[in-house]
């Protein structure tokens, strides 16, 4: 039981209908209008939009990879660790139910779809796309625009109309629609927020007396950095109407509004503590490791719930003693060593 809480799958994934990851029907790529059929999760409009961008679809699902490695790797230390199952949606229930973590997955998600397809259009993938042009000239800095700025517009429009298509055939009426809408931004705005300028130095030995910069994206591993902390700082909202339009608020008035780039959520997280059968992703942290003299979340305490750990030696091996030799190879030892090993009862 406590194994399964670890368990990951590396199959080919893409982004399906409200941020569910789901696998691929039997294919490896996206390559024509009949695989877009075959593709388990999208709604009629999705299945559209498959057709008509075909070639977008492969960075979609390299999007939806990058979703869950980053995802997992933000989570690799708490209860929820963003195990995927073998079954839409891949993270289970908890997605399926307005907590914080499904917040994280629908902003990450949305996110993830940007930056792959923006990464696609930059490096010449894509015939729809390119380098964005708009960028261009002399900047107020004196610097020349010029190389392949990072194209972000048309990424985030892609996501825009392909990962929030289901919420909005809804009308946006629903409390969850508008948290997912919300979120989905929120995720996207992760990277608007911090595209940065690139620069290279042109001149005599490196002199600098010409220098042309083009704007890119961050690495994607900042953006999950920047949403793992609007999860850790997320605003609890409930619908209310204004005027006639319906709006996500605080649900305690004493806390500030949220902002365009905060996450939002409707209900409050279980504690993770227990396997439940009944609900799927719900894998509890038996088996899980900890660290003994850690008191975050991290820790044997918390992660086990009380319940206590277990300890074993373990032998690892390491590479050691790394000499450089010249020229041009490093060459290393090979070092045993035991280490202690806890894990949750």
């Amino acid at each position: 039981r406590g194994r399964r809480s670890c368990l990951t799958s590396r199959r080919t994934l893409v982004v399906f209908s409200t941020r569910y990851l789901a696998k691929l029907s039997s294919v490896g790529s996206i390559r024509d209008e009949e695989t877009c059929e075959r593709l388990r999760g999208l709604i009629q409009r999705q299945v559209q939009i498959c057709k008509r961008s075909v070639e977008v679809m492969d960075a979609v699902r390299r999007g939806a990879q990058l979703a869950i490695d980053e995802c997992q790797f933000q989570f690799r230390n708490r209860r929820w660790n963003c195990s995927t199952l073998e079954s839409m949606p891949v993270f289970g229930k908890v997605v399926t139910q307005g907590t914080r973590e499904a917040a994280f997955v629908y902003a990450i998600s949305a996110a993830s779809v940007a930056f792959a397809v923006t990464r696609a259009c930059s490096s010449g993938e894509l015939e729809k796309c390119g380098c964005d042009h708009n960028v261009h000239g002399v900047s107020p800095e004196g610097f020349q625009w010029s190389g392949c700025s990072d194209n972000i517009a048309y990424g985030v429009a892609f996501s825009q109309s392909f990962v929030d298509v289901r919420e909005r055939s809804k009308g946006q009426s629903s409390s969850r629609a508008l948290m997912n809408l919300h979120n989905n931004e929120a995720g996207r705005k992760a990277i608007l927020s911090h595209m940065r300028v690139e620069c290279k130095c042109h001149g005599v030995s490196g002199s600098c007396e010409v220098k042309t910069c083009w704007k890119a994206m961050p690495p994607f591993r900042k953006v999950g950095n920047i949403i793992k902390e609007k999860f850790d700082g997320a605003t609890e909202v409930e619908q209310r109407k204004v005027g006639t339009t319906k709006v996500l608020v605080p649900r305690n008035s004493q806390f500030k509004p949220h902002t365009d780039e905060d996450l939002v959520y409707l209900e409050p997280s279980p504690d993770f503590c227990d396997y439940d059968p009944r609900t799927p992703g719900m894998l509890g942290t038996v088996g899980r490791q900890c660290n003994r003299t850690s008191k975050a979340i991290d820790g044997c305490e918390l992660m086990c719930c009380g319940r206590g750990f277990q300890t074993q030696e373990v032998e690892v091996v390491d590479r050691c003693s790394c000499k450089f030799h010249w020229c041009c190879y490093v060459k290393c030892k090979q070092c045993r060593k035991m280490v202690e090993i806890h894990t949750c009862r």
